[in-house]
């Protein structure tokens, strides 16, 4: 029996730069229907930690699910889709944080990630992420 496989897309942002910030996040656990949108507000950041926030709400949430449905994270191979590069490469390795804002919430999306069997990051396009979130 192979693991269950999940998907979590995340956006984040701020109207002005740094500014008032949001972001929003959508799960789907194997070929199930995805989860209603989460949407939060973050109070005064930039655009980067406003996604990476939104990325931790997301994790934090499916995390939430697995444990509510009795499904262990390290049996779950997890697609994490965004349109923010930054991030995903961060993440992956591939790009260094130089941002000393950002290593906290690096770090925290981190441990979280570690939870999960596989996870693969997948840049997507913003219509691609504003059409699954329905923003």
């Amino acid at each position: 029996m192979g693991n269950l496989s999940c998907e979590l897309i995340f956006d984040g942002g701020s109207v002005g730069n740094p500014g008032d910030s949001y972001g929003s996040f959508r799960w789907r656990l194997a070929d199930g229907p995805p989860s209603k949108p989460g949407r939060r507000r973050f109070g005064y950041g930039t655009n980067n930690q406003a996604e990476y926030k939104a990325l931790i709400e997301g994790l934090r949430s499916l995390l939430t699910e697995l444990s509510t449905n009795g499904t262990r994270p390290a049996d779950v191979d997890l697609a994490i889709r965004g349109d923010s590069r930054l991030v995903l490469r961060q993440l992956a390795g591939e790009w260094k944080v130089k941002n000393a804002a950002l290593r906290e919430l690096h770090s925290s999306a981190t441990t979280l990630i570690a939870k999960f069997s596989g996870v693969q990051m997948v840049h997507q396009t913003r219509s691609e992420t504003v059409r699954a979130l329905g923003h």
